[in-house]
């Protein structure tokens, strides 16, 4: 059903003149599909309250109800007809609306908490729906999902994150927004977090990175309830720089089951890693900053080793932010390991001289849908300097793409050989004593590699063939005789 309803709305904003993108279907259906989920959590949260005979207070006042505006009923539970459309509907929306719920952020206790969490979203988006007859059907779909069950939250969060897939692969964003789901499960496999570390992205995208580590500590033992206040509230943390990003992010970690995000919507890369006190490290750090960016020399100030190239700037800023003994997993383009400039040499000694750089995975063109770069996952523990780090290069039978994308099988192997570190032809390890301390080049070339056969010279071949054509005449010759 959830599918289906997805589908539908797509075909009705696709026709609405407001909305020309991908981009632009999913910020709309998320700000509705938001107040629905939100009207279906108050509910939920009276209900528990009514059985333990205390009382509940609606966040949302009674004139801006779901029930009220988006969807009144009739006696019989069916939609009343006479529920705004067209003009009055966009009026309402637009100018009393979001006026109204973006004011919870400035009267919100804190910012841990879900009117916060209201209000700036709604501050970062507008409706973009122009035709109040399309925004009424949008909303009668949306009103007949429901999110009381486990199987139907987990089902909705499955296809909201197709929905930030195809978004991320829709061209204008490139895979900005979406890091494939197999390549982070395997990360947090590697870093292995436990409850009670707090883990941070400071280019949080749409927040894959923390749900996904979310389901794996949710897995990763038999929950008491202190341990689900921890993931609740003391446990995931990221920044974001774009709204709409932000938006989707804060979207996807609510329907997964975190309730009110610590999800910041700023610049990291604005704020000077001088800064960095102790209380704003954490124990974890995952991440896939954005590939290719650059950075306007007042933003370059904030670091040591100045560059424009955003995602050094990001790696600069992850192991600053790192605790000590913190461990990380972040993915970078693999022209990290071997640039020649100054500032990627005097990063890659800052990282292996302040960190123990494990293990890296070198992983195939095509991981990463219409990016159209080469990427490696750097694994590292903040605290001791590097002496050995261990590579394991992805080799696969076929080549990645749109149809044909990494699964979590194509990365059993470098799990599984990753904990012993082990050695074959498609991992090795590389002393730090045998690397040139000049350029700290780490490129990663494979030893193991079966030698294919040397090239022959012209002249070798063109006597292999003739050999081979006066044995073909013998043949021949013998072929005759015996007819």
């Amino acid at each position: 059903m959830f599918e289906q309803t997805f589908k539908n709305i797509d075909d009705l904003l696709h026709k609405d003149a407001g909305c020309s993108s991908e981009l632009d279907y999913v910020e709309q259906t998320s700000w509705v599909l938001f107040l629905k989920y939100l009207h279906d959590l108050e509910k939920d949260k009276q209900t528990a309250a009514e059985l333990s005979g205390e009382e509940y207070t609606n966040i949302i006042s009674p004139e801006f109800n779901w029930t009220v505006w988006a969807a009144p009923k009739l006696a019989d539970g069916k939609l009343d007809h006479n529920a705004m459309s067209g003009d009055d509907l966009l009026d309402f929306v637009n100018n009393e609306l979001f006026p109204y719920l973006k004011k919870f952020k400035s009267n919100a206790t804190s910012a841990d908490t879900i009117e916060y969490k209201i209000g700036e979203i709604f501050s970062e988006l507008k409706n973009r729906v122009q035709s109040g007859y399309n925004l009424r059907e949008v909303i009668n779909l949306i009103d007949e999902l429901r999110f009381q069950t486990q199987i139907e939250k987990h089902e909705m969060s499955h296809l909201y994150e197709g929905k930030i897939k195809n978004m991320g692969n829709a061209g204008r964003n490139g895979g900005e927004y979406y890091t494939p789901r197999p390549l982070i499960k395997t990360i947090i496999k590697v870093v292995n977090p436990k409850i009670g570390d707090t883990i941070y992205d400071g280019a949080a995208g749409s927040a894959g990175f923390l749900v996904e580590a979310f389901e794996y500590l949710k897995q990763s033992k038999k929950l008491t309830t202190s341990d689900i206040v921890t993931l609740q509230k003391n446990t995931f943390y990221a920044k974001e720089k774009k709204s709409l990003a932000y938006i989707i992010g804060i979207m996807n970690m609510i329907l997964h089951g975190v309730e009110a995000p610590n999800i910041i919507h700023t610049n990291t890369l604005a704020e000077n890693i001088a800064d960095i006190q102790e209380k704003d490290r954490y124990s974890v750090v995952l991440a896939n900053p954005p590939f290719g960016g650059k950075e306007r020399a007042e933003v370059q100030q904030n670091f040591p080793i100045k560059t424009g190239e955003t995602a050094s700037l990001f790696l600069q800023h992850f192991i600053k932010i790192l605790k000590a003994g913190g461990k990380a997993g972040i993915v970078i383009k693999n022209t990290f390991l071997s640039n020649t400039d100054n500032a990627s040499i005097a990063l890659r000694k800052e990282l292996l001289t302040s960190c123990n750089l494990h293990s890296v995975l070198d992983l195939p063109a095509g991981t990463f849908t219409g990016a159209g770069v080469k990427t490696v996952v750097l694994f590292f523990q903040k605290g001791v300097s590097t002496k050995k780090v261990w590579f394991y290069q992805l080799n696969l039978d076929r080549n990645l793409g749109k149809t044909n994308p990494l699964n979590e099988k194509d990365l059993s192997e470098f799990v599984a050989f990753q904990k012993e570190q082990i050695q074959s032809e498609n991992s090795w390890t590389l002393d730090l004593k045998d690397i040139d301390l000049s350029t700290y080049d780490l490129s990663a070339k494979n030893p193991n590699t079966p030698e294919e056969a040397p090239l022959r010279e012209p002249k070798e071949i063109l006597n292999a063939m003739a050999r081979l054509d006066r044995e073909s005449e013998e043949i021949l010759k013998v072929v005759k005789g015996l007819l």
